[in-house]
């Protein structure tokens, strides 16, 4: 049988939908958008605020990623 490898993305992608997958209330997210493109990062972000608005899940992230911090309904940014 031959071994399948998942790359960055690929790997990224599959946690976040098994998080989704499992009905979580909160979802703790530490830079979910690191290994991927910026289209990619997009759809991820605009999931997120679809599963916070409207399903109603506490989504917490943690990023370095200006795009993704702008678009959060709260920030806490920690300094030093």
């Amino acid at each position: 049988m031959k071994e399948v490898r998942l790359s960055g993305e690929q790997k990224q992608r599959v946690a976040i939908a098994r998080t989704v997958a499992c009905q979580a209330k909160v979802i703790l997210a530490d830079e979910p958008t690191g290994n991927l493109d910026e289209d990619t990062a997009d759809e991820i972000i605009q999931l997120f605020q679809k599963l916070a608005h409207e399903d109603k899940i506490c989504v917490i992230v943690v990023t370095h990623m200006r795009m993704m911090a702008e678009k959060a309904d709260e920030v806490i940014m920690l300094r030093d």
